[in-house]
């Protein structure tokens, strides 16, 4: 990886303020910098010295005179993002300007070559800055070495794939995909919210203050852990409601109550809410069953969080028809709180993922300000 050269602190607010706007005049970075315009003159001169700002036309203004526009340089480098799906795996690589420059889709078991696909159709004179690989499991929002790093055997095949010498941030996948809907998708202009995923798995995305929640072990959304089943009767078990809750489950207790007059019970999700799109009445049934089951899930959220907001995502969360279900049973439960199924699907977590892995290379570039001015 070729490392940021030493900037000024000026320079490094300019670079970041740059890589925000995308491209941007001279008193365009000096409002947003809060920089006088001759210390940003200075700052841009320096960027364009080492290649991490260039020329990018001109720009007319009201009084007929025209300004340099600038963007980033070739040297300010890209990111890459990996969602390590359940099914499957995809990959995005973009500028630090959040500019998309690759992208790769692959099944899961072709993890490393699906991250070889991306990297290899990135620019080749673009060092590669960070990376920010999206799991599914506690994640704590550290650097790690992909040789020591527990994050599954998916993780594991990866690590041969990935440049040495790259940073690489692990972090939850619905943190990411909270953070997606946050700034691109149904949460946008909220800034406090409960991203809700229900499929093969379930998971919790707190958005407070726009920041995401990841609390002490960076655990805070792990729904899976709440004690279920909670009664005189029986035992709370390890996982036990995301057994009840997830697609596998769905589709067993579709298979226990499927009439053999309606024909072969659907063996995947899809399926099954399609023939509940169509009005089969046994699939109907469980789906129902399904939205008051997570509407019981969201009383839960609101009864901790009082998000406000409730965005609903997931295979099979984010089904239309899941959501009266959900609002039916949380108005029954709870105060009145607003449920919105989300607009980013199973894009939410690499999109997540890599607007992370953006803010992640900015910081590599402008922590190497350690001149003075």
């Amino acid at each position: 990886m070729a490392r940021a050269p030493r900037l000024t602190e000026s320079a490094s607010a300019v670079f970041a303020v740059l890589a925000q706007a995308g491209t941007a005049t001279r008193p365009q970075l000096a409002s947003l910098a809060r920089l006088s315009k001759p210390t940003v003159s200075s700052a841009v001169a320096e960027l364009e010295g080492v290649h991490l700002a260039a020329h990018s036309g001109t720009s007319s203004g009201g009084t007929g005179r025209s300004a340099a526009v600038y963007r980033l340089g070739p040297a300010a480098g890209a990111v890459l993002a990996v969602d390590l799906g359940p099914a499957l795996t995809r990959v995005r690589g973009c500028a630090l300007d959040g500019s998309l420059l690759a992208e790769a889709t692959g099944p899961r078991e072709d993890a490393a070559d699906v991250v070889r696909d991306a990297l290899g159709a990135l620019p080749a004179d673009a060092p590669l800055r960070t990376i920010v690989v999206a799991v599914g499991d506690v994640a704590a929002p550290q650097r790690v070495r992909p040789a020591t790093a527990k994050a599954g055997p998916v993780f594991d095949t990866v690590t041969v794939a990935l440049p040495p010498g790259v940073p690489v941030h692990l972090e939850n996948n619905v943190n990411c995909a909270a953070l997606a809907e946050l700034h691109e998708g149904s949460a946008r202009g909220r800034d406090t919210f409960g991203y809700l995923r229900i499929g093969v798995g379930i998971g919790l995305g707190i958005v407070v203050g726009g920041r995401v929640l990841r609390g002490a072990n960076g655990a805070a959304g792990e729904l899976a852990r709440l004690p279920y089943p909670w009664d005189d009767d029986r035992e709370p078990r390890h996982e036990a409601l995301e057994e009840y809750i997830g697609a596998r489950s769905l589709l067993r207790r579709a298979a226990e109550s499927w009439p053999e007059a309606d024909g072969p019970c659907p063996d995947t999700t899809e399926r099954l809410f399609a023939l509940a799109g169509e009005g089969r009445a046994a699939a109907r049934a469980v789906v129902g069953r399904h939205g008051t089951d997570v509407g019981r899930l969201a009383a839960a959220v609101t009864a901790v969080l009082d998000p406000g907001l409730i965005v609903l995502g997931g295979s099979t969360g984010a089904d239309a028809q899941v959501l009266a279900g959900v609002r039916a049973e949380l108005d029954r439960l709870s105060w009145p709180t607003e449920v919105i199924t989300g607009t980013l699907g199973e894009l939410g977590t690499v999109v997540g993922a890599a607007r992370l892995a953006v803010a992640r290379g900015v910081q590599t570039v402008t922590e190497a300000a350690r001149a003075k001015d």
